[in-house]
């Protein structure tokens, strides 16, 4: 089950940092480029889920319990600043990188609570991309073009969007089996 969880990431990786690195060759592929690119993202999301569900626990290290309300505490902003990507408020422009931002914060959260070997393959990998993408963007495009901030209430919008899509994923999370707070 490692080699199809290390096999999905390599795969998500590869299938976003191409765009960056071979820009003309994908620019040579046109939408249907896109179409590739999705359904390799699709399957390297099915197999790190399913590399990652399937994997033996090998401990690494021990988390401390008090992890998990830091862990929870960083998802919520997580959502939050993921969301700042979609915003048309105020907010708009401050972060340049919001959803990669957002991964790197998801990823150092689990990174917090998870001390397996499969956790931190697939959170310290996912952190790594996010990195990486961030680094490849800003030497392609160094110049960014802020958007200007709009109306404070869609900020308002995003925090009431922010804590629906919170409840989803801890519910999502209990679902599946893994109980999001401690008890």
């Amino acid at each position: 089950m490692f080699t199809l969880l290390t096999l999905g990431l390599a795969l998500w990786i590869l299938a976003h940092v191409f765009k960056r690195v071979a820009p003309e060759r994908r620019a040579a592929m046109g939408d249907k480029g896109k179409g590739i690119v999705a359904v390799l993202l699709f399957i390297s999301l099915g197999l790190m889920i399913w590399g990652y569900r399937g994997a033996d626990f090998i401990p690494v290290w021990s988390p401390p319990s008090f992890m998990v309300h830091i862990n929870n505490l960083l998802m919520l902003v997580a959502v939050f600043v993921f969301g700042m990507s979609a915003t048309t408020g105020r907010l708009r422009g401050k972060m340049r990188h919001p959803q990669l931002t957002a991964v790197k914060i998801w990823a150092v959260a689990h990174l917090l609570v998870n001390g397996d070997l499969a956790a931190i393959i697939l959170f310290g990998g996912m952190l790594i991309w996010a990195v990486l993408e961030v680094i490849l963007i800003n030497r392609a495009e160094p110049v960014w073009d802020r958007p200007e901030p709009g109306e404070a209430k869609k900020d308002v919008v995003l925090v009431i969007i922010t804590l629906v899509a919170y409840g989803v994923m801890t519910g999502l999370h209990a679902w599946l089996g893994v109980w999001p707070f401690p008890g």
